[in-house]
């Protein structure tokens, strides 16, 4: 009875305060501000007496987004300040990265000794890979091109060229930033592509060892695995703090205005998205026969951490062991996932074909459809390596505008609302990578119908 009085009341004080901010805002009744401040905060006490009976994690990161928003619009130099606590966040799930991707890769090869395996999975994933973020780049374009939202924007006046110059990337120097010359820089600069091909390669040497000599390291990675997911648990108790401080500081900063402005561009990335996720990912889930609810309700806190924070390192982690626990071997989602993250970047994919398109169209060129092809296949190369680092995708676009001749001052227009953006298309990048380890599972035969995720949704 008292769980149903708890909900019925922040049902009640979410739905009030939302009428009272809109009816303020249409002018249809004016009303104090403070009043509208202090409704607002009621509906976030009734948020915070939902999460302590519903005790999830996810719940709490979800509602910490909420007060980090509040915050951000209400004392904007507060929200500001708190982007410490988002930073600290970052760096505890940025040290977690290497360690686990190691541990877990080499565990997962030599552990089982089956290099055919790691050859079987390497090439179907690939494939698979491939496959989708063509699609996505494609989907992409196509959306750009029916809205036209760059069409007939001019160069604003006053906008100077002063962003940072990008030299142009040659594809040599894409293959050889693939392989690491030293491991400890690969993991202090957050190389994940680096560190993944020198995990595999230890991985593949270890198993070609003794076993006297192979069984001490196997314990050691194995054991390392263990303590390294455990850390992330530790790391996840701050995690609301650090997701609400990252929104608080979004809007802060930007204010919530921001939604309204570019609209037009906006609206065409999220609609290229959910038709990318509706269209294609949902098909593929129930063509190889992903257990969509208990999908769903795995990835729901890795995505809400990667949507908040706009980097999926920081949803790595978390991603790998919720995987793992809807079914998933550990060789699998070691293999996979961090592949992945280098190869089937689908949201940011989608993004790029978009934007460069849209850079073009504000600055008055004109692309034929090959033109635009050899583009967005230039950028689906380009792009690999860059889903640890919050929009590191503006740098690849300012590469790729210099490559073609393009002028830069459209990417200011873009750099306005680039973090609404990148939440969406990052958010975007861990469904994909998610439902990828699932379905290279499935294709190995090897996925678990009976495993359980209830461990990773409470605290």
């Amino acid at each position: 009875m008292k769980f149903k009085a708890s909900t019925l009341f922040t049902l009640i004080s979410i739905f009030v305060a939302a009428l009272l901010t809109l009816l303020n805002h249409y002018q249809i009744a004016t009303i104090d501000s403070q009043i509208l401040i202090g409704f607002r905060w009621l509906a976030i006490t009734g948020l915070f007496l939902y999460g302590l009976r519903k005790k999830s994690l996810t719940s709490w990161i979800l509602i910490s987004m909420v007060v980090g928003a509040e915050i951000g619009n209400d004392f904007p130099h507060i929200g500001m300040e708190l982007q410490v606590l988002s930073k600290v966040f970052l760096k505890m799930i940025k040290t977690i990265v290497a360690p686990l991707l190691f541990a877990t890769l080499v565990f997962g090869i030599a552990g089982h000794s089956d290099l055919k395996q790691v050859g079987r999975m390497g090439w179907k994933s690939l494939v698979y890979f491939e496959v989708v973020t063509t699609i996505a780049l494609f989907l992409g374009l196509a959306a750009i091109n029916i809205s036209k939202a760059g069409v007939g924007i001019g160069n604003p006046p006053g906008v100077a060229e002063e962003l940072p110059k990008v030299e142009a990337q040659t594809t040599s120097d894409i293959i050889l930033h693939i392989f690491p010359e030293n491991v400890a820089k690969s993991v202090a600069e957050g190389q994940v592509l680096q560190i993944v091909v020198f995990s595999i390669l230890f991985g593949i040497a270890l198993a070609m060892v003794r076993e006297d000599k192979r069984q001490p390291m196997l314990k050691f990675t194995e054991s390392l695995s263990e303590v390294m997911f455990k850390f992330t648990n530790l790391v996840m108790y701050f995690a609301p703090i650090g997701v609400g401080a990252a929104i608080a500081y979004t809007v802060g900063h930007m204010g919530l205005g921001i939604l309204v402005n570019l609209f037009q561009l906006l609206a065409t990335l999220y609609v290229a998205l959910i038709v990318f996720l509706l269209g294609v990912l949902l098909p593929i889930a129930l063509i190889v026969g992903v257990p969509i609810k208990k999908f769903l309700k795995a990835i729901a806190e890795p995505v809400s951490i990667a949507f908040a924070t706009t980097s999926s390192e920081a949803a790595l982690p978390r991603a790998m062991e919720a995987m793992e626990r809807i079914g998933v071997p550990r060789k699998i989602v070691a293999f996979v996932m961090p592949t992945g993250y280098s190869f089937n970047l689908d949201g940011t994919t989608l993004y790029l074909s978009l934007a460069a398109i849209f850079v073009a169209q504000a600055a008055g060129m004109e692309f034929s459809f090959g033109q635009q092809l050899v583009i967005v296949f230039t950028l689906m190369l380009t792009s690999k390596g860059v889903a640890g680092v919050p929009r590191a995708s503006l740098v690849i676009l300012l590469g790729t505008a210099a490559s073609f001749g393009m002028p830069v001052w459209p990417i200011f227009i873009i750099l306005g609302i680039d973090e609404l953006m990148d939440m969406a298309r990052t958010s975007v990048n861990v469904i994909g990578n998610c439902l990828a380890t699932v379905v290279i599972a499935k294709w190995e035969g090897e996925f678990d119908e009976n495993a359980n995720n209830e461990e990773i949704t409470t605290i």
